[in-house]
């Protein structure tokens, strides 16, 4: 962590302190109201259904779209980047799996079913699991179109172009990787239709991370040059500098 910048607040009593708060707080609130109002929207927005058939590699076999759901009208997807040519897991995309754990008997209980997806092969996927000790549902795509479909992953052909799509613009090849993270939601009627209803990519799912909402509640926030510049995997904290990998989000 950086702090070669020292802090420059400035130090107040404690009434000029509770003003400039009682200022925070109308703000805090302003946004709180705006979150609000981007759920609803978020909520309305409208639907497709999904008609192509996807298989997805699982411990427990092949299983389509609609065997994710494990039984569940929803189902989220966490889009990770872990390509088949790569040793180990996004460090970005790791740091967000580690806040997932704690959360599936929850989400389980609200009829909602969690699922990380990438294109890297189930041996792949099972040994760098193993390795962060995680319990959630992770499955392969790599047989599948269902990344390219989803704008995470892209062909040679694609990043060899001028442009490629992802987070809905276009976007220098140049400035983009072959995986890129996201998040998708999903519903499926008592009809067994499935409809796509949500995705985001980028920074989007950010609010997912708890440990950067606490994080920007500290008196140095994020203290980050970049994006999650001072991130780590969970298990290279205590690791040689040289030994330390960046994150592939930045």
């Amino acid at each position: 962590m950086d702090v070669s910048a020292f802090p420059t607040n400035a130090v107040l009593s404690k009434d000029e302190w509770l003003k400039a708060r009682l200022e925070l707080l109308a703000l805090e609130k302003e946004e709180t109201r705006l979150r609000d109002k981007v759920r609803a929207a978020r909520r309305a927005l409208p639907w497709v259904r999904v008609d192509k058939d996807y298989v997805f590699d699982t411990p427990e076999g092949g299983k389509t779209l609609s065997d994710l759901f494990a039984g569940r009208s929803q189902l989220l997807i966490y889009h990770f980047m872990f390509g088949p040519d790569w040793s180990e897991g996004c460090v970005g995309c790791s740091f967000m799996a580690d806040h997932f754990d704690g959360t599936l008997a929850h989400l389980n209980h609200h009829d909602v079913t969690l699922v990380a997806v990438s294109r890297g092969t189930l041996e792949q996927i099972e040994a760098y699991k193993a390795r962060m000790n995680w319990q959630f549902p992770w499955v392969s795509s790599y047989a599948t179109d269902f990344n390219h479909d989803y704008r995470v992953s892209f062909t040679q052909e694609e990043m060899q172009g001028e442009t490629i799509n992802y987070n809905f613009r276009d976007m220098p090849a140049s400035e983009g990787f072959e995986e890129l993270p996201g998040l998708s939601a999903f519903y499926r009627n008592e009809a067994g239709e499935i409809f796509h209803t949500y995705s985001t990519y980028a920074r989007g799912p950010e609010e997912v991370i708890g440990t950067l909402m606490l994080l920007d509640r500290a008196p140095l926030g994020r203290n980050e040059d970049k994006t999650m510049s001072f991130l780590k995997r969970h298990d290279e904290y205590a690791a040689k500098p040289e030994q330390q990998a960046s994150s592939c989000c930045h």
